[in-house]
């Protein structure tokens, strides 16, 4: 039997989804919640419940890299963007490396030159992978063996995307104008304090 709404058992499930999401330090996946949660809770409807509570709220529950965090409400972004440290940004050549592993993942390094039309230094790969924003997912099978980048659950929390399939389509991207960037600036997340 699961626990109803409104009632003492699917209060204590809502407190317990909201402590756990809050003291994690990255999004937490339904999965893992239902470890957590009293039997018969069901941590989708949780969750349901509890984004619907936060909703409009200062600090608000939102589906990012397959689980669920808690951020800042956009429209209060600008209020504290004045006392919150604001994460470095990466530079031009990082953003645009960073867009083609997105798009064009699993990809190699000399293909990811090739689409760029200029070569990648190694400080551009190693700022992507401090950040934990790309990683190697094993060698392509041709000469030399290249390492395959792909993106990492950090690139989709950093960028506010539930999975891949949120990136922008190309038509999206490119106006008849001007080209717009590969990726479109995302709100920084911000931590509380």
């Amino acid at each position: 039997m699961n626990a109803l709404p409104d009632t003492p058992d699917f209060e204590h499930a809502l407190r317990i989804a909201e402590a756990l999401i809050f003291a994690s330090d990255r999004p937490v996946k339904p999965e893992r919640l239902q470890m957590a949660l009293p039997m018969g809770c069901d941590a989708p409807a949780v969750l349901t419940a509890l984004q619907a509570r936060s909703a409009g709220r200062p600090v608000e529950l939102v589906e990012i890299a397959g689980g669920f965090a808690f951020r800042t409400a956009l429209e209060l972004a600008p209020a504290i963007t004045r006392v919150v440290e604001v994460p470095r940004r990466l530079p031009r050549v990082a953003m645009e490396t960073l867009a083609i592993i997105a798009y064009h993942q699993p990809v190699t390094r000399p293909e990811i030159e090739e689409i760029r039309g200029a070569a990648v230094a190694q400080p551009t790969i190693d700022a992507l992978l401090e950040m934990s924003l790309v990683t190697t997912r094993g060698r392509k099978e041709a000469p030399g063996r290249p390492s395959l980048w792909v993106t990492t659950p950090r690139f989709l929390e950093q960028f506010g995307l539930k999975s891949l399939a949120d990136l922008p389509r190309r038509e999206e991207l490119v106006s008849n104008d001007a080209a717009l960037p590969l990726i479109p600036p995302a709100p920084e997340p911000f931590a509380l304090v």
